[in-house]
């Protein structure tokens, strides 16, 4: 089911990017913007956000509303206007295994000498128009339209906690590891991913169907656990996976001083010498190979990558316990459980 679903949301993301200058006229404002954001949304990915939009729709609803499809890429526009952002912040240079936005465009300007803007000045404004082009495509799908006012504020409110997660996040960077909360830290996962990747998709499109409160309020609870559990998972990515794999450096973490589950863990139950390195690589400007080796080790011998892979399993078994109450059609809560267990897989 999810593969299909998935097929349908490819073809509408390709038909929109064809019809994108038919849209806006943006090829004749700047033929660099329009190639640039076509090119970047045209990247394979996996749909996570549409994917569970349209699921939380026909989970409640009878059938499938015109523009469905169209309002589920919203969410895969949304996203890849803060992964431009995102990457501008993390000085990352690859996305999905090519050039960031920003290196795309530092590329074009080294013609030019003596600018006062960089590739990353435009990236923002480029990812400033793609977030505008998500609400406008979100408003494609023929429903009630209170219903429709109600999940389109959850589309602005996934922006503004994902906006707020990163100001967050970036602020704990600052702070020791010392004076870090495990507290803390799932507050950025909820902010950055739990709401924005799972929750609000999941609620959006139950919303759009005329799902009741409960049920609404129960998939909210159900995406926090999958979004906690799904962040942890690409932490443990981010550290232990090659980086040809993921698609961009497996230093970036480290290189933002990032406070995860897994070095908080490791901090914790770390002797002093291990303490100490981490206070010691945590705050440096140029991470090394050297310093990922030594942050892996002090991670595997302190046991804090088994602890995290019990804490998916956990927040995993809380969501299960949540969908089993759920009212949605028994084909697509059974093809979310599924899905969930798929992705989450360690």
């Amino acid at each position: 089911m999810f593969l299909k679903i998935k097929n349908r949301i490819e073809k509408e993301l390709t038909s929109y990017c064809r019809s994108i200058n038919t849209l806006y006229p943006l090829k004749s404002l700047s033929p660099l913007l329009f190639k640039r954001i076509t090119e970047f949304l045209s990247r394979k990915g996996k749909r996570i956000r549409p994917l569970l939009f349209t699921v939380g729709y026909l989970g409640f609803a009878k059938k499938a509303a015109p523009g469905l499809y169209r309002s589920a890429i919203s969410l895969e526009l949304l996203h890849d206007f803060l992964l431009v952002h995102d990457d501008v912040i993390d000085k990352s240079l690859t996305r999905r295994g090519r050039p960031s936005m920003h290196a795309m465009l530092n590329k074009y300007l080294l013609k030019h000498k003596g600018l006062k803007f960089s590739g990353e000045d435009l990236a923002i404004v480029a990812g400033d128009v793609m977030y505008a082009m998500a609400l406008d495509a979100f408003m494609a799908i023929k429903e009630d339209r209170k219903r429709k006012e109600m999940a389109l504020k959850k589309l602005i409110e996934a922006a503004l906690y994902t906006g707020s997660g990163e100001f967050i996040e970036l602020i704990y960077s600052i702070k020791d590891i010392a004076e870090i909360s495990r507290k803390d830290i799932y507050k950025i996962y909820d902010c950055k991913t739990a709401v924005y990747t799972f929750s609000s998709p999941l609620v959006m499109g139950a919303i759009l169907a005329g799902a009741a409160k409960s049920q609404v309020d129960k998939l909210f609870e159900y995406g926090i656990c999958l979004g906690r559990a799904f962040q942890i998972k690409d932490d443990i990515i981010g550290m232990f996976t090659d980086e040809t794999e993921i698609g961009k450096s497996n230093l970036t973490d480290l290189q933002e001083a990032k406070k995860t589950l897994l070095i908080w863990y490791a901090y914790h139950k770390s002797g002093n010498k291990g303490k100490s390195a981490i206070r010691k690589i945590l705050p440096k400007t140029n991470i090394s190979r050297m310093d990922l080796e030594k942050i892996r080790a002090i991670v595997l011998n302190s046991g804090a990558l088994s602890y995290v892979k019990n804490e998916i399993s956990a927040l995993l078994n809380k969501s299960e316990k949540i969908s089993r109450s759920l009212a949605m059609r028994s084909a697509y809560k059974k093809a979310l459980a599924a899905y969930s267990k798929t992705i989450l897989a360690v």
